[in-house]
């Protein structure tokens, strides 16, 4: 994703003049090869029509690369000499290694007299393993830079139907007022892979699917749900609402997890027609780590006290899938009868629900009841119909950008409002740790589904004891 993205920003005229790109890794090899490798992804990753050979290789003419290792010092040193040849500017250090590896990587680039004042550094997720990690790699980073300079990267919120949420919200007069405990009876967040493992295995086990992606992506997805208004669009205003949401978040403990959570792991079974293998048989060996969670939250304020938010999430489950349900409750006294029906259910009036796609395709649908064509003589039958909007056939002939773009560009612009503040990390990961401790104190294991289905039946029974089903 990173040089796609790059290569994007560049075709498109948006980097800076003079810019230059300095990689690094483990692996030893010269700037030619490692140019080799990427051009291979580009031409794996760009669609056709972005595809410029002359671009391309002017883009390259920009890429150069120093194999390092950060625990030697001579050769962090080859960075040092890279850079002092470079064009002078400002400089932006893009960390994506293990969390354990941001403290001691920045401490040696600083050691090596790499970073500044002006400096700035990105650091993809997670941030620490639980909350006593992040605030070791916090401490660690923010002793060598100010929080402005601090970029911690979530990938979806540099997602275009993520960014909507706030349109859709405070840029439509229309849904604000219902948006609130009054109106609404549940949320749903559900993000489904139907991958597994996927060379992933060492990253992984022991981390599960509670920390690799409730921790971070959904609860950020959460946070601008519940979020209030912002007073203005930007980093600190918008920040400030978030981190609010987290902290309102009902921590659990062992009487509570139970009833509020489902830990899964995937057996054998089939994914769209093909056979897989359970999680213990690729990873080896037996394992408690959950590969599906599904969860029941609560946001203990005002605006959202007693709606619950359900969140799903898991791998090899039927379809990839990443979408926001927001059940509104139904009419206080219906005047339609008997005659009325909805979807099959007699005379029930079926409750509005609004339901934001995010990907594989992008659209936002609203379900209302409306009146089936006829003469009425029977009485006024009523239908549940959608209103659909897909947002690629809304903005058809505008490129969708990679997530990354947006982040890099913010990046190297210095803008921090779609990155994760300090204060979110550690407040996210206060109520992940409640989770994880119930778990622990109450014993609960994870209980296996077969690969091909919707996580085990407990997830099923955790939202149908309230009397609502999962979307899917």
């Amino acid at each position: 994703m990173l040089f796609p993205s790059l290569y994007n920003l560049f075709s498109d005229g948006l980097l800076p003049e003079s810019f230059s790109i300095l990689a690094s890794g483990r692996t030893a090899m010269d700037d030619g090869a490692f140019r080799k490798s990427i051009e291979k992804s580009l031409k794996d990753y760009l669609p056709a029509d972005r595809w410029d050979a002359e671009r391309i290789a002017a883009f390259m003419d920009m890429v150069s690369y120093c194999a390092v290792d950060v625990s030697a010092k001579e050769s962090v040193q080859c960075l040092s000499d890279r850079m002092k040849g470079g064009n002078g500017g400002p400089v932006a250090v893009y960390l994506s290694t293990p969390p354990s590896l941001f403290g001691p990587t920045a401490q040696a680039l600083a050691d090596a007299g790499l970073i500044d004042d002006h400096t700035r550094i990105a650091m993809e997720k997670p941030i620490g393993t639980d909350l006593a990690s992040s605030k070791v790699v916090n401490d660690a980073i923010g002793a060598l830079f100010d929080e402005e300079n601090i970029f911690r990267v979530d990938h979806y919120l540099g997602k275009e139907t993520v960014q909507n949420l706030l349109a859709l919200r405070f840029g439509n007069m229309l849904f604000e007022p219902l948006w609130n405990a009054n109106a609404i009876e549940h949320v749903q967040i559900t993000v489904a892979e139907t991958v597994g493992l996927e060379g992933r295995v060492s990253y992984y086990d022991g981390v599960g699917a509670l920390r690799d992606m409730v921790q971070n992506h959904m609860l950020q997805i959460l946070s601008i749900i519940a979020m209030e208004a912002p007073a203005r669009l930007d980093s600190t205003a918008v920040r400030d609402e978030k981190v609010k949401v987290l902290r309102s978040l009902r921590k659990m403990d062992a009487d509570s997890v139970g009833a509020n959570s489902v830990r899964g792991q995937y057996a054998p079974g089939a994914v769209k027609g093909e056979i897989v293998t359970g999680y213990a048989d690729e990873l080896g060996k037996p394992s408690n780590t959950e590969t599906f969670v599904a969860l029941k939250a609560h946001i203990d304020n005002w605006r959202w006290a007693g709606v619950p938010f359900y969140l799903r999430t898991g791998k090899r489950l039927p379809s990839r899938q990443s979408e926001i349900l927001i059940q509104f409750k139904p009419v206080p006294h219906s005047i339609f009868g008997k005659g009325a029906k909805g979807n099959g259910a007699g005379s029930r009036l079926e409750a509005n629900t609004l339901i934001i796609r995010l990907q594989p395709e992008e659209n936002i649908r609203l379900s209302i009841m409306a009146k089936e064509p006829g003469l009425d003589r029977e009485g006024v039958k009523l239908q549940e119909v959608d209103l659909d909007v897909s947002l690629v056939k809304a903005f058809d002939g505008q490129r969708r950008r990679i997530a990354y773009e947006r982040l890099l560009l913010d990046l190297l612009e210095g803008d921090t409002t779609l990155f994760v503040r300090r204060d979110e990390v550690e407040a996210q990961w206060q109520w992940i740790d409640s989770v994880v401790g119930g778990w622990k104190d109450s014993g609960q294991k994870a209980q296996s589904y077969a690969a091909g289905n919707w996580g085990p039946s407990s997830a099923i029974a955790l939202i149908e004891r309230d009397g609502a089903s999962w979307h899917d």
